[in-house]
């Protein structure tokens, strides 16, 4: 079960653009948040994963190592679907007990801002675990296809528990609350298909986000795929 603390991640989101375009006083916030950040040492992402073989036959509803999980758009239209990649990523409490007391000092625009970088430093989490992710596939001589979370329209809320389970979500003291909030709440789980053959997959779990048009992530993502 590969697993990784102390995510040197800072700097990525301190690089990158933010994923929308911000007012000239908004762009301020979010440098004075990077400050506070740095400073104060709140970002402490980590990552945990593991690649767990399906039990067979494989159909709509997956079963592997005790789990069930129903995530028909994991099934290709090639290829053999073997196994899934269960990920969990979290950026850790500080941070959002840091905004937690700003808000309570009235530093709203503080606390947004720096709620804002939370989100950011998740994205970059989540882009590091599946990168790791993908090279070991690429060692096991497989390949990898199509992303989820719970809650996507091809998996249910009611997914992650187990997929916390299967990622090892404890190693990175990442749990689940009320049933389907993840805590820190700055966390996030994934699920991928893992198989022999698998082919690019023709949807994306942003394909219905109302954001989508003016997300400066999936026009990165795009221009990419182009190239």
């Amino acid at each position: 079960m590969p697993s990784k603390r102390d995510l040197d991640l800072l700097h990525v989101v301190a690089k990158a653009p933010p994923p929308v375009r911000l007012s000239s006083v908004r762009d301020r916030m979010r440098g004075e948040a990077l400050d506070l950040m740095r400073v104060e040492k709140l970002a402490d992402a980590a990552y945990s994963y593991r690649i767990v073989e399906l039990d067979t036959p494989v159909t709509e509803t997956l079963r592997l190592t005790g789990e069930i999980l129903h995530a028909p758009w994991l099934l290709p239209a090639s290829g053999q679907l073997t196994a899934l990649a269960c990920a969990v990523c979290t950026v850790g409490p500080r941070l959002e007990a840091r905004v937690s007391e700003l808000f309570g000092q009235k530093r709203a625009s503080l606390a947004l801002a720096l709620d804002g970088l939370g989100n950011e430093l998740l994205f970059a989490a989540s882009r590091q675990v599946q990168d790791r992710v993908l090279a070991d596939v690429r060692r096991r001589k497989l390949t990898m296809c199509g992303e989820l979370r719970p809650g996507d329209p091809g998996l249910g809320l009611d997914a992650h528990a187990a997929v916390l389970r299967l990622a090892q979500a404890d190693a990175i003291a990442v749990s689940l609350r009320g049933g389907h909030t993840l805590m820190p709440l700055k966390s996030a789980s994934i699920v991928m298909g893992v198989g022999i053959d698998l082919p690019a997959a023709s949807w994306s779990r942003c394909d219905h986000c109302p954001s989508r048009a003016k997300c400066r992530i999936v026009e990165r993502a795009e221009a990419e795929t182009a190239l």
